[in-house]
Protein backbone atom coordinates (compact mmCIF):
# COMPACT_ATOMS: atom_id res chain seq x y z
CA UNK A 1 0.00 0.00 0.00
CA UNK A 2 1.37 3.41 -1.00
CA UNK A 3 2.18 5.73 1.91
CA UNK A 4 -0.18 8.69 2.09
CA UNK A 5 0.96 11.65 4.17
CA UNK A 6 -2.53 13.08 4.38
CA UNK A 7 -3.70 10.09 6.43
CA UNK A 8 -1.12 10.88 9.10
CA UNK A 9 -2.28 14.49 8.90
CA UNK A 10 -5.84 13.30 9.46
CA UNK A 11 -4.62 11.41 12.53
CA UNK A 12 -3.33 14.72 13.84
CA UNK A 13 -6.74 16.30 13.23
CA UNK A 14 -8.20 13.45 15.28
CA UNK A 15 -5.81 13.31 18.25
CA UNK A 16 -5.30 17.02 18.98
CA UNK A 17 -8.99 17.84 19.64
CA UNK A 18 -9.31 14.74 21.85
CA UNK A 19 -6.35 15.88 23.96
CA UNK A 20 -7.67 19.43 24.22
CA UNK A 21 -11.15 18.11 25.06
CA UNK A 22 -9.76 15.98 27.90
CA UNK A 23 -7.68 18.96 29.03
CA UNK A 24 -10.91 20.87 29.57
CA UNK A 25 -10.64 23.57 26.90
CA UNK A 26 -14.18 24.84 26.37
CA UNK A 27 -13.41 25.77 22.77
CA UNK A 28 -12.77 22.06 22.10
CA UNK A 29 -15.76 20.60 23.92
CA UNK A 30 -16.66 18.84 20.66
CA UNK A 31 -13.16 17.40 20.33
CA UNK A 32 -14.22 13.95 21.50
CA UNK A 33 -15.32 13.20 17.91
CA UNK A 34 -11.63 12.71 17.16
CA UNK A 35 -12.18 9.15 18.39
CA UNK A 36 -14.76 8.65 15.64
CA UNK A 37 -12.21 9.82 13.07
CA UNK A 38 -9.70 7.32 14.46
CA UNK A 39 -12.22 4.49 14.08
CA UNK A 40 -12.74 5.29 10.40
CA UNK A 41 -9.01 5.64 9.72
CA UNK A 42 -8.30 2.36 11.47
CA UNK A 43 -10.93 0.51 9.46
CA UNK A 44 -9.58 1.97 6.22
CA UNK A 45 -5.93 1.14 6.85
CA UNK A 46 -6.37 -2.34 8.29
CA UNK A 47 -8.75 -3.36 5.50
CA UNK A 48 -6.33 -1.99 2.90
CA UNK A 49 -3.51 -4.10 4.34
CA UNK A 50 -5.69 -7.22 4.51
CA UNK A 51 -6.95 -6.79 0.94
CA UNK A 52 -3.41 -6.27 -0.32
CA UNK A 53 -2.24 -9.47 1.39
CA UNK A 54 -5.28 -11.40 0.16
CA UNK A 55 -4.62 -10.22 -3.37
CA UNK A 56 -1.02 -11.50 -3.08
CA UNK A 57 -2.29 -14.72 -1.43
CA UNK A 58 -0.09 -14.20 1.61
CA UNK A 59 -2.61 -13.21 4.25
CA UNK A 60 -2.45 -15.22 7.48
CA UNK A 61 -4.55 -14.49 10.54
CA UNK A 62 -1.72 -15.28 12.97
CA UNK A 63 0.56 -12.83 11.18
CA UNK A 64 -2.20 -10.23 11.35
CA UNK A 65 -2.56 -10.68 15.12
CA UNK A 66 1.22 -10.62 15.53
CA UNK A 67 1.48 -7.27 13.73
CA UNK A 68 -1.35 -5.82 15.80
CA UNK A 69 0.29 -6.99 19.03
CA UNK A 70 3.65 -5.49 18.05
CA UNK A 71 1.94 -2.22 17.21
CA UNK A 72 -0.36 -1.94 20.22
CA UNK A 73 1.07 -3.79 23.22
CA UNK A 74 4.52 -2.25 23.93
CA UNK A 75 3.25 1.29 24.45
CA UNK A 76 0.07 0.15 26.20
CA UNK A 77 1.87 -2.12 28.64
CA UNK A 78 4.41 0.60 29.40
CA UNK A 79 1.78 3.23 30.22
CA UNK A 80 -0.10 0.74 32.42
CA UNK A 81 3.06 -0.09 34.37
CA UNK A 82 4.03 3.58 34.65
CA UNK A 83 0.59 4.41 36.08
CA UNK A 84 0.75 1.86 38.91
CA UNK A 85 3.18 3.67 41.30
CA UNK A 86 1.34 6.98 40.80
CA UNK A 87 -1.95 5.27 41.56
CA UNK A 88 -0.53 3.69 44.73
CA UNK A 89 0.72 7.06 45.95
CA UNK A 90 -2.17 9.37 45.06
CA UNK A 91 -5.37 7.33 44.85
CA UNK A 92 -7.86 6.68 47.63
CA UNK A 93 -8.76 3.01 48.35
CA UNK A 94 -12.02 3.00 46.38
CA UNK A 95 -10.42 4.71 43.40
CA UNK A 96 -7.45 2.39 43.62
CA UNK A 97 -9.77 -0.60 43.47
CA UNK A 98 -11.41 0.77 40.33
CA UNK A 99 -7.96 1.44 38.86
CA UNK A 100 -7.03 -2.20 39.47
CA UNK A 101 -10.19 -3.26 37.66
CA UNK A 102 -9.36 -0.99 34.74
CA UNK A 103 -5.83 -2.41 34.60
CA UNK A 104 -7.22 -5.89 34.19
CA UNK A 105 -9.95 -4.79 31.78
CA UNK A 106 -7.47 -2.87 29.63
CA UNK A 107 -5.08 -5.82 29.53
CA UNK A 108 -7.82 -7.98 28.00
CA UNK A 109 -9.21 -5.15 25.85
CA UNK A 110 -12.53 -4.83 27.64
CA UNK A 111 -12.34 -1.45 29.39
CA UNK A 112 -15.37 -0.34 27.38
CA UNK A 113 -17.37 -3.10 29.10
CA UNK A 114 -16.04 -2.05 32.52
CA UNK A 115 -17.10 1.54 31.89
CA UNK A 116 -20.54 0.34 30.90
CA UNK A 117 -20.87 -1.64 34.13
CA UNK A 118 -19.57 1.18 36.33
CA UNK A 119 -19.76 4.89 35.59
CA UNK A 120 -19.76 5.32 31.84
CA UNK A 121 -17.64 7.71 29.79
CA UNK A 122 -19.52 10.92 30.61
CA UNK A 123 -19.62 10.53 34.38
CA UNK A 124 -17.95 13.43 36.20
CA UNK A 125 -15.61 11.06 38.03
CA UNK A 126 -14.37 9.61 34.74
CA UNK A 127 -11.92 12.46 34.25
CA UNK A 128 -10.00 11.10 37.26
CA UNK A 129 -9.55 7.67 35.63
CA UNK A 130 -6.05 7.29 34.13
CA UNK A 131 -7.09 4.53 31.73
CA UNK A 132 -10.46 5.96 30.73
CA UNK A 133 -9.37 6.47 27.13
CA UNK A 134 -8.52 2.82 26.52
CA UNK A 135 -12.21 2.05 25.99
CA UNK A 136 -11.79 3.02 22.32
CA UNK A 137 -8.74 0.78 21.96
CA UNK A 138 -10.81 -2.05 23.43
CA UNK A 139 -13.51 -1.49 20.80
CA UNK A 140 -10.95 -1.64 18.00
CA UNK A 141 -9.25 -4.79 19.24
CA UNK A 142 -12.57 -6.56 19.78
CA UNK A 143 -13.41 -5.68 16.19
CA UNK A 144 -10.13 -7.08 14.90
CA UNK A 145 -10.66 -10.37 16.66
CA UNK A 146 -13.54 -10.96 14.24
CA UNK A 147 -12.82 -8.94 11.11
CA UNK A 148 -9.94 -11.02 9.62
CA UNK A 149 -12.12 -14.13 9.63
CA UNK A 150 -14.96 -12.17 8.01
CA UNK A 151 -12.60 -10.94 5.28
CA UNK A 152 -11.34 -14.46 4.63
CA UNK A 153 -14.92 -15.62 4.26
CA UNK A 154 -16.25 -12.90 1.99
CA UNK A 155 -13.06 -12.82 -0.11
CA UNK A 156 -14.10 -16.23 -1.40
CA UNK A 157 -17.01 -14.51 -3.16
CA UNK A 158 -14.49 -13.14 -5.67
CA UNK A 159 -16.66 -10.08 -6.06
CA UNK A 160 -15.82 -6.76 -4.44
CA UNK A 161 -19.39 -5.61 -5.10
CA UNK A 162 -20.68 -8.42 -2.89
CA UNK A 163 -18.00 -7.71 -0.29
CA UNK A 164 -18.99 -4.05 -0.13
CA UNK A 165 -22.67 -4.99 0.04
CA UNK A 166 -22.09 -7.28 3.02
CA UNK A 167 -20.07 -4.65 4.88
CA UNK A 168 -22.72 -2.01 4.14
CA UNK A 169 -25.41 -4.31 5.52
CA UNK A 170 -23.41 -4.89 8.73
CA UNK A 171 -22.68 -1.17 9.04
CA UNK A 172 -26.37 -0.30 8.70
CA UNK A 173 -27.28 -2.80 11.43
CA UNK A 174 -24.60 -1.35 13.70
CA UNK A 175 -25.71 2.21 12.98
CA UNK A 176 -29.32 1.47 13.86
CA UNK A 177 -28.17 -0.03 17.15
CA UNK A 178 -26.12 3.11 17.83
CA UNK A 179 -28.99 5.39 16.82
CA UNK A 180 -31.72 3.57 18.72
CA UNK A 181 -29.64 3.49 21.89
CA UNK A 182 -28.63 7.15 21.69
CA UNK A 183 -31.88 8.73 20.53
CA UNK A 184 -33.32 11.08 23.09
CA UNK A 185 -30.33 10.61 25.44
CA UNK A 186 -27.98 13.43 24.54
CA UNK A 187 -26.08 13.13 27.81
CA UNK A 188 -25.77 9.37 27.33
CA UNK A 189 -26.91 8.58 30.88
CA UNK A 190 -29.11 5.52 30.38
CA UNK A 191 -27.76 1.98 30.19
CA UNK A 192 -28.99 1.64 26.61
CA UNK A 193 -27.23 4.80 25.52
CA UNK A 194 -24.05 3.80 27.39
CA UNK A 195 -24.12 0.49 25.55
CA UNK A 196 -24.55 2.11 22.14
CA UNK A 197 -21.71 4.52 22.91
CA UNK A 198 -19.24 2.03 24.39
CA UNK A 199 -19.97 -1.39 22.89
CA UNK A 200 -18.46 -2.73 19.71
CA UNK A 201 -21.77 -3.22 17.91
CA UNK A 202 -22.66 0.42 18.47
CA UNK A 203 -19.30 1.53 17.06
CA UNK A 204 -18.66 -1.06 14.35
CA UNK A 205 -20.41 1.06 11.70
CA UNK A 206 -17.59 3.61 11.89
CA UNK A 207 -14.79 1.06 11.49
CA UNK A 208 -16.81 -0.65 8.78
CA UNK A 209 -17.23 2.70 7.06
CA UNK A 210 -13.45 2.87 6.82
CA UNK A 211 -13.38 -0.72 5.56
CA UNK A 212 -15.95 0.13 2.89
CA UNK A 213 -13.84 3.13 1.91
CA UNK A 214 -10.80 0.89 1.53
CA UNK A 215 -12.70 -1.41 -0.83
CA UNK A 216 -14.09 1.52 -2.81
CA UNK A 217 -10.56 2.87 -3.20
CA UNK A 218 -9.30 -0.54 -4.27
CA UNK A 219 -8.07 -0.12 -7.85
CA UNK A 220 -9.93 -3.05 -9.39
CA UNK A 221 -13.24 -1.91 -7.93
CA UNK A 222 -13.44 1.83 -8.44
CA UNK A 223 -10.73 4.02 -9.95
CA UNK A 224 -10.92 7.41 -8.30
CA UNK A 225 -8.10 8.48 -10.65
CA UNK A 226 -10.77 8.83 -13.37
CA UNK A 227 -12.41 11.63 -11.38
CA UNK A 228 -11.34 15.14 -12.31
CA UNK A 229 -9.13 16.97 -9.82
CA UNK A 230 -11.69 19.77 -9.42
CA UNK A 231 -14.30 17.31 -8.11
CA UNK A 232 -11.78 15.69 -5.77
CA UNK A 233 -10.90 19.11 -4.37
CA UNK A 234 -14.59 19.89 -3.83
CA UNK A 235 -15.32 16.51 -2.18
CA UNK A 236 -12.32 16.86 0.15
CA UNK A 237 -13.42 20.36 1.11
CA UNK A 238 -16.82 18.92 2.02
CA UNK A 239 -15.05 16.24 4.07
CA UNK A 240 -13.04 18.82 6.02
CA UNK A 241 -16.16 20.96 6.50
CA UNK A 242 -18.07 18.01 8.00
CA UNK A 243 -15.22 17.23 10.40
CA UNK A 244 -14.90 20.81 11.63
CA UNK A 245 -18.68 21.17 11.79
CA UNK A 246 -18.82 18.14 14.10
CA UNK A 247 -16.21 19.69 16.39
CA UNK A 248 -17.17 23.36 16.43
CA UNK A 249 -20.84 23.63 15.49
CA UNK A 250 -21.65 24.46 19.14
CA UNK A 251 -19.99 27.86 18.62
CA UNK A 252 -22.82 28.87 16.27
CA UNK A 253 -25.69 26.44 16.88
CA UNK A 254 -26.23 23.17 18.70
CA UNK A 255 -26.48 19.94 16.75
CA UNK A 256 -27.86 16.89 18.52
CA UNK A 257 -24.91 15.02 19.99
CA UNK A 258 -26.07 11.84 18.28
CA UNK A 259 -25.22 13.24 14.85
CA UNK A 260 -21.77 14.68 15.54
CA UNK A 261 -19.98 11.31 15.18
CA UNK A 262 -21.90 10.78 11.93
CA UNK A 263 -20.60 14.07 10.51
CA UNK A 264 -17.02 13.33 11.59
CA UNK A 265 -17.16 9.81 10.21
CA UNK A 266 -18.59 10.84 6.83
CA UNK A 267 -16.02 13.61 6.51
CA UNK A 268 -13.19 11.19 7.24
CA UNK A 269 -14.67 8.68 4.79
CA UNK A 270 -14.62 11.24 1.96
CA UNK A 271 -11.07 12.35 2.71
CA UNK A 272 -9.71 8.82 2.87
CA UNK A 273 -11.18 7.93 -0.52
CA UNK A 274 -10.60 11.09 -2.55
CA UNK A 275 -7.57 12.87 -1.06
CA UNK A 276 -4.15 12.44 -2.64
CA UNK A 277 -0.68 14.02 -2.74
CA UNK A 278 -1.61 16.72 -5.27
CA UNK A 279 -4.75 18.35 -3.87
CA UNK A 280 -4.60 21.92 -2.61
CA UNK A 281 -7.59 21.41 -0.26
CA UNK A 282 -5.64 18.95 1.89
CA UNK A 283 -2.16 20.47 1.62
CA UNK A 284 -2.06 21.31 5.33
CA UNK A 285 -2.68 17.64 6.15
CA UNK A 286 0.59 16.87 4.33
CA UNK A 287 2.56 19.54 6.19
CA UNK A 288 5.53 18.38 8.25
CA UNK A 289 3.92 19.43 11.52
CA UNK A 290 0.65 17.56 10.98
CA UNK A 291 2.38 14.49 9.58
CA UNK A 292 4.76 14.40 12.57
CA UNK A 293 1.88 14.71 15.03
CA UNK A 294 0.07 11.96 13.17
CA UNK A 295 3.10 9.69 13.36
CA UNK A 296 3.23 10.02 17.16
CA UNK A 297 -0.55 10.12 17.61
CA UNK A 298 -0.71 6.70 19.28
CA UNK A 299 1.82 7.78 21.93
CA UNK A 300 -0.06 11.04 22.46
CA UNK A 301 -3.28 9.07 22.79
CA UNK A 302 -1.77 6.73 25.40
CA UNK A 303 -0.11 9.36 27.57
CA UNK A 304 -2.45 12.32 27.66
CA UNK A 305 -5.26 10.91 29.82
CA UNK A 306 -3.03 9.42 32.57
CA UNK A 307 -1.15 12.72 32.83
CA UNK A 308 -4.36 14.73 33.08
CA UNK A 309 -5.99 12.29 35.51
CA UNK A 310 -3.07 12.16 37.94
CA UNK A 311 -2.69 15.94 37.76
CA UNK A 312 -6.35 16.27 38.81
CA UNK A 313 -6.01 13.65 41.54
CA UNK A 314 -2.87 15.20 42.95
CA UNK A 315 -4.20 18.74 42.85
CA UNK A 316 -7.70 17.75 44.00
CA UNK A 317 -8.96 20.33 41.53
CA UNK A 318 -9.02 20.96 37.81
CA UNK A 319 -5.45 21.75 36.73
CA UNK A 320 -4.95 25.09 35.03
CA UNK A 321 -3.66 25.20 31.49
CA UNK A 322 -0.26 26.37 32.78
CA UNK A 323 0.13 23.83 35.60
Amino acid sequence: MEYRKEIDGLRAIAVLPVILFHAGFIFFKGGYVGVDIFFVISGFLITSFIVNDLKLEKFKVLNFFDRRARRILPGLVFIMIASIPLALVYMQPDDLENFGQSLFATSVFSNNILLYLTSGYWDIGSEFKPLLHTWSLSVEEQYYLVFPFLMLLIWKLKSLWWMVSILIFLAIMSFFYYYSGSFGNELLESRASRASFLFLFGRAWQILLGAIGALIAYETFYKTSSLKKFYKEFICMIGMFLIFLSMFSFLVFEINQIYLPVLASLGSFLLLIFSNQTLISTIFLRSRLFVWIGLISYSLYLWHQPLFAFARIRGLEEPTYTS
